[in-house]
């Protein structure tokens, strides 16, 4: 069984169908991949996933307990943690105080015993940030930022963790070790889910891909499967011979 399990979900709004039966699933230990055109509905099935977006129909399945109707909060207490397509920082604190909060928050609720300064400190090294950890967030690049936002997610110690777009302006450089960090906290026994644009990263990265377009999963399998299958090609990677 996966981890995370979403299954026959849709989502309506008004008379137009977002998401259409989607089912997927994401195992501890992988990193999956979640591919298609803008529009297909990957950031609705992350909001459904979060708790932010009631679905019309589905379930939500985490660790084998259903969680469809829990809020966000609770959500997150249960191990799902997510990135934002659009950046949601707190843009007038620094690096380490965005990393702290997070780890405040979860020694809150959780009753761990680790200190959340040494906490901030490690995740600050292992994403990269170490050079600007004291620098507000609004004066880094996007790439960075984005590094930022992941490294607040993992201060919430996820079992899953849904990444919307993170390679977002990070240079070649850069993406070479978002990839190695990525293989890293998969192999810890992180599920991970991945929605990404840029496609190399995506079957470099992931043990398996899922396809949507127009709401619809139209693909699901292996990178290499993926990359051979006529729809996808059609709708998404180019124009099927």
């Amino acid at each position: 069984m996966a981890l995370l399990e979403v299954s026959d979900i849709s989502v309506r709004f008004g008379g137009n169908l977002a998401l259409d039966g989607v089912t997927i699933g994401a195992e501890a230990g992988c990193v999956t991949g979640l591919i298609g055109p803008n529009g297909a509905g990957k950031t609705t099935l992350f909001n459904v996933i979060t708790g932010l977006q009631p679905p019309t129909s589905g379930q939500v399945t985490l660790d084998g307990a259903a969680i469809t109707r829990l809020s966000p909060t609770k959500r997150a207490r249960r191990g799902l943690g997510r990135t934002f397509q659009r950046l949601e920082l707190f843009n007038m604190l620094s690096v380490r105080e965005n990393i702290r909060v997070a780890a405040d928050i979860h020694r809150s609720y959780s009753r761990s015993k680790d200190d959340p300064a040494a906490v901030t400190d490690a995740i600050i090294e292992r994403v990269g940030l170490g050079a600007v950890a004291d620098a507000r967030v609004d004066a880094l690049p996007t790439g960075q930022c984005r590094l930022v936002e992941l490294g607040r997610s993992l201060a919430t110690r996820p079992r899953v963790l849904l990444l919307d777009e993170p390679a977002s302006g990070q240079d070649d450089t850069e993406t070479v070790a978002f990839a190695a960090l990525l293989r890293e906290l998969a192999a810890e026994g992180m599920a991970i889910v991945l929605v990404e644009h840029d496609v190399a990263l995506v079957m470099d990265v992931c043990a398996r891909v899922h396809v949507l377009d127009f709401g619809r999963v139209i693909a699901s399998g292996s990178p290499a499967e993926v990359q051979r299958d006529d729809a996808v090609l059609a709708a998404y990677l180019g124009t099927s011979s």
